[in-house]
């Protein structure tokens, strides 16, 4: 329990005491530089600028054509809060893109809007990782934050670059979608990855053989589960909300867009339910699978012990030093008792055969 409960209080240790709306990297994904992407675009241009300093990113503000402000790496907080100054965002917007236990939610300012999203995907080792990502979504850009310079947004940087995409025509909003749509288009994929595991336990189990590291991946999958429905059971609320909202950075056509995104959301709650009630199964059929493993075996011994009681009884009687017993002196007296024994041998195995219990 102390293992994984230490990690928990080193973060809540960081933001204890602290007044609302200040800053402070939570997670534990620490990088020596914050890694700035900066892509600024209209339908008929297109510049991208890589850089390590958020100062480079200021002078796109106030150009009329769409910036995309990608920033990689939370712990050096005094970046990301100079990238926050220079665009007004206010402070309680600053620590929730560094509070990387923060839940999915959306919060409307007056020239922007502020939404918080879990990034669910397997990294380079194949390993499940939950990754903390906030939008701040204005009338011509959209700044995103994540922890790590890995994600899922290549197909976005691909459709960047096409002067015939349809999010070059469009507008930040649009972005935004595009960005919250690729999140949760891939929450298929995991979604997926889950139930091929809950396959394989099965079928591990159904084989009445089970290893005896199952009930540890059972466990794993819980917890994955957990953290997976953690993620992504509040997202319903934030694109609902995105969907009816009135704001003015969103247009009419992109609701369009929220509403499928929502029609998503619903359906991969819905798997996730199912999925967790699956995995949760999964220990009784483990624990039926042992128990009837066990009776398997207690049936056997008991047959056995069954067989041998005639037998143990015959043993007996014979074997007691009594001076008179005639079956003593009959010269094949010792033959005659194993015949004896071997009739009452198979006769109690034909029994239990015909009443199936062999």
């Amino acid at each position: 329990m102390k293992k994984h409960t230490k990690p928990k209080k080193k973060r809540i240790a960081k933001v204890l005491g602290k007044a609302p709306g200040t800053a402070g990297y939570t997670g534990d994904k620490l990088r020596e530089s914050t890694d700035i992407e900066i892509y600024d675009y209209s339908k008929d241009s297109f510049d991208l600028i890589q850089s390590k300093h958020v100062e480079d990113a200021f002078k796109f503000k106030t150009t009329d054509q769409v910036t995309w402000i990608n920033v990689n790496g939370l712990n050096l907080s005094a970046e990301i809060e100079k990238l926050g100054a220079y665009y007004d965002l206010h402070p309680l917007v600053m620590e929730d893109v560094l509070n990387t236990d923060h839940r999915p939610k959306v919060d409307e300012y007056g020239d922007y809007f502020f939404i918080v999203l879990k990034m669910l995907y397997f990294n380079k080792d194949e390993q499940f990782t939950v990754e903390h990502i906030s939008l701040v979504v204005g009338q011509n850009y959209v700044l995103s934050f994540q922890e790590s310079e890995e994600d899922i947004f290549h197909f976005i940087r691909e459709r960047i670059a096409n002067p015939d995409s349809r999010i070059r025509s469009s507008g930040a909003d649009y972005l935004a979608f595009a960005l919250i749509d690729t999140i949760v288009d891939n929450y298929f994929a995991v979604i997926e990855d889950i139930g091929e595991k809950i396959e394989h336990l099965e079928d591990q189990l159904f084989n009445e053989n089970p290893d005896d590291s199952v009930p540890k991946e059972i466990q794993a999958l819980k917890r994955e589960v957990l953290r997976i429905r953690r993620s992504v059971f509040p997202l319903r609320e934030v694109i609902s909300r995105l969907e009816k909202s009135d704001h003015k950075v969103i247009d009419d056509k992109t609701r369009d867009f929220f509403r499928d995104v929502y029609d998503h959301i619903i359906q991969i709650n819905e798997n996730i339910e199912i999925y967790r009630d699956m995995v949760w199964g999964l220990m009784d059929m483990y624990m039926t699978t042992v128990s009837n493993k066990m009776n398997n075996i207690m049936k056997v011994l008991t047959i056995i012990a069954t067989i041998f009681i005639p037998l143990t009884f015959v043993v007996g009687v014979y074997g007691m030093n009594f001076q008179y017993m005639p079956e003593l002196q009959y010269k094949d007296g010792y033959f005659i008792v194993w015949i004896i024994m071997i009739v009452i041998f198979i006769g109690m195995l034909y029994f239990f055969r015909r009443k199936k219990w062999l």
